[in-house]
C-alpha cells in the first residue's frame, strides 16, 4: 500500500517526467479542440507553453482565455492502460507579450529544456507564450486513487471522500 506521503511526492514530481501537456481549449463558437504542445513549469506550478498564433488552439486561447491540461503516463511504462497516471488542471490564460520583461527569460528556459529550435522560434513572429495557471486539478494515480488538488495551494492535494 502506498502511503499519502508518497503519492503527495508523486504528485510533486510528476511534470518533471513529462515534456509535452495535451492541451484542451474551446473556440468562440464553443467547439471543444485538443493538441498538444511541450511546456516549461514554474515553481508557482504556472505551466508556459511557446505556440505558433496560426494554430487554433492559440486563437481559442486569446479568445477564451481558459484551457484544460492533461499530462498523462506514457503508455509504454503504464502497468495498467486503463489507470495511467495522469494530471489535469483547469487553468486560466494569459499571454506574455513579447515586450514584458519576462519573456526573454522563459524563451531562454525553453531554450535550455528543449535545444537550439528555440532559437528559430524566437524569430517567428507569430510565436507566442502563454502561462497557463491552475485553479483546479485532479491527480490519479490509479483505480480509485484519485486526488483532488487543493485550489488555495496548489502544491497540496486532498483525498477524495468516497
Amino acid at each position: 500500500m502506498v502511503s499519502f506521503t508518497e503519492i503527495q511526492s508523486a504528485y510533486i514530481d510528476f511534470p518533471s517526467r513529462l515534456q509535452s501537456l495535451m492541451l484542451s481549449t474551446i473556440s468562440a463558437e464553443g467547439q471543444p479542440q485538443a493538441s498538444y504542445t511541450p511546456f516549461v513549469m514554474a515553481g508557482d506550478r504556472a505551466f508556459y507553453i511557446f505556440v505558433s498564433g496560426l494554430s487554433k488552439h492559440t486563437q481559442n486561447l486569446q479568445t477564451t482565455a481558459k484551457a484544460g491540461i492533461l499530462l498523462i503516463e506514457d503508455e509504454a511504462q503504464a502497468p495498467q492502460i486503463f489507470a495511467r497516471q495522469r494530471l489535469m488542471y483547469d487553468c486560466g490564460v494569459v499571454l506574455i507579450e513579447r515586450h514584458d520583461p519576462q519573456w526573454a527569460g522563459l524563451a531562454d528556459k525553453f531554450k535550455a529544456r528543449f535545444g537550439n529550435l528555440i532559437d528559430m522560434l524566437r524569430q517567428l513572429p507569430d510565436f507566442q507564450i502563454f502561462k497557463l495557471t491552475p485553479q483546479a486539478g485532479r491527480f490519479v494515480v490509479g483505480f480509485g486513487a484519485a486526488y483532488e488538488v487543493d485550489p488555495a495551494n496548489l502544491e497540496r492535494l486532498i483525498p477524495l471522500e468516497n
